[in-house]
């Protein structure tokens, strides 16, 4: 099959077309035929070598595909061949056939292209398992959600919107601060020119938010930590910004302010499985209903991987970066 090898670690030059064999489904999984497979900030640091696959999974990149089932391996039941699918993936996405967890399997939502569809698993995923699951947003809570027009962005913002919450989000411009807004976000901040902190606190009558979603991290940390209200929580799923940070911790005690983190590539089937049931269950029916929808800033054929990989280095886009497979 053809696959995008990582032929070296650099650049996005070192991303090349190779003929690499078929994988086969294990016990467990499916053989998918993929029509299109999402770009994802992960894929760079891979590419880069800093960001090593975990142990068992394919060296070809690629978090999410979407396609059709060609293939069973033993003890799947719950899927045909011929089933149309979008998938999360430890590695493997950027190839003509990619093998995934059946149970890491959602059906592709009605009306949704297959590029449509790729872009979904791994924000979806990530969104839930961290804004939901870990930071546990509850009713009536405020979410500050950084880097809010990044794929991962625009799926929090939309996801808590339909849920009910009130939304913040940073971007870099005002093209990207209106696009997150006309997703939902009631304020959007301009982080090259305002102070988050101070328009959170101001808008918030000097409470502050209960939940912010952050993939900066670095000098960030300490002013999330300004920014939240008593009882507070910080979910950090990357660290632009910087991985060692410098705190004060008496604020977190007298606040009672809890600060997380997680990844999700490496966790058990398992753990992807309850994700996946959730979101089946709660959120792909706002994507069936259209209340909430992928944000596709741009396509690539398979061929042209390094400039999809060069598009999501300059930070130009809004919403996510997928590549077609003819």
């Amino acid at each position: 099959m053809r696959a995008i090898a990582i032929t070296s670690f650099g650049g996005p030059e070192v991303l090349r077309v190779a003929e690499l064999p078929l994988p086969q489904p294990g016990r467990g999984e499916v053989l998918i035929k993929v029509g299109a497979a999402g770009i994802n900030r992960p894929d760079v640091l891979q590419r880069s070598g800093r960001y090593p696959p975990p142990p068992g999974a394919s060296e070809i990149p690629g978090l999410e595909v979407a396609g059709t089932i060609a293939a069973l391996g033993q003890d799947v039941s719950e899927l045909r061949v011929g089933d149309a699918v979008c998938a999360l993936l430890a590695g493997g996405g950027y190839a003509e056939f990619a093998a995934a967890p059946a149970a890491q399997c959602l059906p592709v939502p009605s009306g949704l292209s297959e590029a449509e569809a790729a872009s979904l698993p791994e924000t979806f995923f990530t969104v839930w398992s961290n804004v939901f699951d870990r930071a546990k947003l509850a009713e009536g809570e405020t979410l500050l959600v950084h880097g809010g027009s990044s794929g991962i962005g625009v799926t929090a913002i939309q996801l808590a919107c339909a849920f009910g919450h009130r939304v913040f989000a940073t971007a870099g411009s005002a093209e990207k601060c209106a696009a997150c807004e006309a997703l939902g976000a009631a304020r959007a901040i301009n982080y090259r020119k305002e102070d988050f902190v101070e328009i959170v606190k101001a808008e918030m009558a000097g409470t502050g938010v209960d939940v912010i979603l952050d993939m900066v991290a670095g000098d960030y940390v300490a002013r999330n930590l300004r920014a939240l209200a008593d009882d507070g929580r910080i979910v950090i799923i990357s660290f632009l910004g910087g991985a060692k940070v410098s705190l004060d911790l008496t604020a977190m005690l007298m606040r009672r302010l809890t600060l997380t983190g997680s990844t999700l590539r490496a966790r058990p089937v398992a753990f992807k499985a309850k994700v996946a049931d959730a979101l089946r269950q709660k959120v792909w029916p706002l994507l069936e209903s259209g209340k909430i929808r992928p944000i596709v800033h741009a396509t690539f054929p398979l061929e042209r991987a390094a400039d999809a990989h060069r598009l999501m280095e300059s930070g130009a886009h809004i919403g996510k970066i997928v590549l077609t497979l003819a």
